[in-house]
């Protein structure tokens, strides 16, 4: 090295020279721009350096993107798959409440139910008030030539006051609902309950024909029920402020009206109500259970005797008369097992809305299917009990050429959903199969949980319960054999 510097002197001088005056002129030379000068030794600098400063720059933000795109999502997406499973349940869920709620209107527009809205009423001013605690009315400035009519219903608007007793030329008396001669059918808002409003000699208000074995909670509110043909149903009546005993058969329900009855200085009079048949478009979505016990009319104040030579399965299957609601329950056949036991009281509203349903229409045949067996069983023991005049047919279950049982709510299965639902006709197959092959009775422990397990292999399907049964009772058996109901 030190011969070829010492060979080439002169050229490495000048070299060196020449270098040090370049650089010299770069301190010293400035490259203008739009809005500045730079010396050419920092353009030299910063077009050196800048390809390694962006590749730091963009290497750092690859590792930052893996980091909340991969690492820091993943709960995320764990999150929103469970997410939309949930949304799946709730859409069938949604299914299944909208088919019950559409059954619901079905069968109110069968019966033809009527609706009774307000569609005038005409404003009056209290002029004056009874004098005697015994009668308690009061008189309106409205009368006959105001086209007031007897019976037409009076409120305010905090709730119901009266309704018309006496109509005169300009005047009109009100007869107040806290009158011991007064009658208003009312319906508690929430346990649906139905009585009697009545007034008391000391001036209060009672709800009366409600059985003994009903609950009844202060506080709860009080509507009309329409079935006094005065007032519409839904008007607010009042709250139950204290309950008590009565008598063996019914409650003493005491009312606080929603209206204040001892200070009215302004009420209205109902002058037209419209009868409406209800639409299934635009019907709300009332349960079947509601409208019938709500709507229908009541039955015979005083309870029948049971002969005494009746048994005593034929007396427990007869419905108990003196209460606003009847409640059918099928005798030796129990609804608890099973989907009685997921869906408590649902079979014993079934009972009430079918033999209701019976008593009206009197059908001579009437059409069950088998995909409900449960509910068919205690149909035909109620029709057996009750001594009804009607045929019952239980029709098989119709499939798709997969297997799927054809029903309003299988049709809404799509895609996936439909593919997994398949596994209860496999299980089905699987216990058949099972039971035929098998020498001896098969034991329905071991069966059930096989068949648990083999539906829960499906990722969205979740196992009730699975049962096997006598048809007769319902009654869960220890073996199976031929002949068990699944």
């Amino acid at each position: 090295m030190e011969n070829l510097i010492s060979r080439y002197r002169n050229v490495t001088v000048l070299v060196a020279v020449l270098f040090a005056q370049v650089l010299g002129l770069a301190v010293q030379v400035k490259r203008s721009s739009e809005n500045e000068s730079s010396r050419l030794i920092r353009v030299w600098v910063v077009n050196a350096i800048t390809p390694f400063e962006k590749g730091i720059v963009g290497l750092q933000g690859g590792v930052g993107n893996l980091w909340r795109n991969y690492f820091y999502l993943r709960g995320v997406r764990k999150e929103n798959y469970e997410l939309k499973q949930q949304i799946e349940h709730l859409r069938l869920e949604q299914v299944r409440l909208n088919e019950d709620a559409e059954q619901a209107r079905r069968l109110q527009a069968l019966l033809g139910f009527k609706e009774q809205f307000i569609s005038q009423t005409l404003p009056a001013q209290v002029i004056g008030s009874s004098g005697s605690e015994q009668s308690r009315s009061i008189y309106i400035d409205k009368g006959g030539h105001d086209g007031i009519k007897q019976d037409m219903p009076v409120i305010t608007a905090d709730g119901i006051v009266g309704k018309v007793l006496r109509v005169f030329g300009t005047t009109s008396q009100v007869l107040l609902i806290d009158d011991q001669t007064s009658g208003v059918g009312a319906i508690l808002e929430k346990s649906r309950l139905q009585g009697v409003l009545r007034g008391t000699p000391a001036g209060e208000i009672v709800l009366e024909k409600v059985t003994a074995d009903e609950t009844v909670q202060p506080g709860e509110k009080v509507l009309t029920s329409g079935g006094d043909q005065v007032f519409p149903k839904g008007l607010p009546v009042g709250t139950v402020t204290k309950v008590s005993t009565a008598s063996d058969l019914f409650l003493n329900v005491r009312v606080k009206p929603t209206a204040n009855l001892s200070k009215l200085e302004e009420v209205l009079v109902i002058t037209k109500k419209e009868e409406r048949m209800p639409s299934v478009a635009t019907t709300g979505g009332a349960r079947a259970v509601d409208i019938l016990a709500q709507r229908l009319p009541s039955v015979p104040d005083k309870p029948a005797e049971v002969p005494k030579k009746q048994s005593s399965a034929a007396a427990a299957a007869t419905p108990q008369l003196g209460t606003d609601k009847i409640k059918a329950q099928p005798t030796g056949i129990s609804p608890k097992p099973m989907e009685g036991n997921s869906r408590p009281g649902h079979f014993r509203g079934v009972a009430t809305i079918v033999a209701k349903l019976f008593n009206i229409v009197l059908p001579d045949i009437a059409a069950f299917g088998a995909k409900d067996f449960q509910q068919a069983a205690i149909i035909q023991r109620m029709v057996k009990d009750l001594n009804f005049p009607v045929k019952i047919i239980v029709a098989p279950t119709v499939r798709e050429t997969d297997g799927l049982a054809m029903s309003s709510r299988n049709k809404y299965l799509e895609g996936d959903l439909r593919r997994q639902a398949l596994c209860l006709w496999q299980a089905i197959q699987a216990a058949k199969g099972t039971v035929k092959a098998a020498a001896q009775p098969v034991d329905a422990a071991r069966l059930k949980d096989y068949l648990r397990k083999f539906i829960e292999q499906q990722p969205d399907a979740k196992v009730d319960y699975v049962e096997f049964f006598d048809a007769d009772t319902l009654q869960p058996t220890p073996t199976i054999c031929r002949g068990t109901q699944m």
